[in-house]
């Protein structure tokens, strides 16, 4: 369990879901340990936070435990998807625990936002990687073009013909590598791409006024020195403060979060930032 996640599911504002999926990782696999690594390192932390003056135990956090992963992505975001919608339909936010980034999908399906906000080194905007239309380094081409499993409308079978709405935008805070074509598309009308140096500069309370979001943070978006242990480490990234104050800012406007691609290939400094932005986020939304 997450610590302080103590409320039932039926009193529930938010829902802790873990999301192991392991299948794609391109350079150091471990992401299934992600989700219990996370709530491991949150258990160090106080209960109370002095800038909303808010304990975490009494924002009102369910942990449902992890939906099991296989190796089918596909027919896994598909299922995920639905678990996530449960949540929402009983009038929580869902926040999810990864697993790769891959899983992200499936909670912009479940919570159908108009922007998707992407803390993230990389673009993640290709149609496909090594074959793949389901890898971690899709996830946002995957999200614009409202695709999380098979078909067409992107529901697969287990989503039982629900169709998933396309977000108006993307943005991608922190992002600082991609190839040619992702460069290319990340030129669209529905793309902002905010690099780490200008990050601390952009209002992205601002930008997103008036609409509603679903806030991904992929770990690695954090410089490699701040969080070794993810998948595909990217050096000049940001710093901890600055990814803590996005959340802080996108909180209020968001109908869902997840936190992704943390492994355990290091001391555990992936995993407590994660735990952190994680609170941070529920501080924020609930105080907002």
């Amino acid at each position: 369990m997450f610590p302080g996640a103590t409320t039932s599911r039926e009193e529930a504002a938010y829902v802790v879901a873990g999301a192991p999926l392991d299948v794609s990782t391109s350079f150091r696999p471990g992401t299934r340990f992600g989700p219990e690594r996370i709530r491991r390192f949150a258990r160090p932390f106080d209960d109370y936070d002095r800038e909303s003056g808010l304990s975490f135990s009494a924002c009102g956090v369910h942990d449902r435990g992890d939906v099991r992963a296989w190796d089918d992505a596909p027919a896994y975001l598909a299922w995920l998807a639905g678990e996530l919608r449960e949540v929402v339909a009983g009038g929580a936010v869902p926040l999810l625990l990864g697993g790769e980034h891959t899983v992200s999908a499936a909670g912009v399906g479940a919570v159908d936002p108009d922007v998707f906000v992407c803390l993230d080194a990389h673009l993640d905007l290709r149609t496909a990687y090594d074959g793949n239309p389901h890898s971690h380094a899709t996830v946002t081409r995957r999200v614009l073009d409202g695709e999380i499993a098979d078909g067409e409308d992107g529901t697969g079978e287990i989503a039982d013909g629900d169709e998933i709405g396309t977000v108006e935008e993307a943005v991608v805070l922190g992002a600082r590598t991609g190839s040619p074509a992702e460069w290319d598309r990340a030129e669209g009308s529905d793309v902002t791409v905010v690099a780490p140096e200008d990050v601390p500069g952009f209002d992205l309370g601002d930008h997103l006024a008036g609409r509603s979001a679903y806030l991904s943070v992929d770990v690695d978006a954090a410089d490699p020195g701040f969080a070794p242990g993810t998948g595909t480490p990217e050096p000049f990234g940001l710093a901890p403060r600055e990814m803590r104050d996005v959340v802080r800012a996108a909180a209020p406007h968001a109908a869902g979060f997840d936190v992704v691609e943390v492994n355990d290939r290091d001391d555990g400094q992936a995993a407590s930032l994660a735990a952190k932005l994680l609170r941070a986020f529920v501080y924020a939304h609930a105080d907002g």
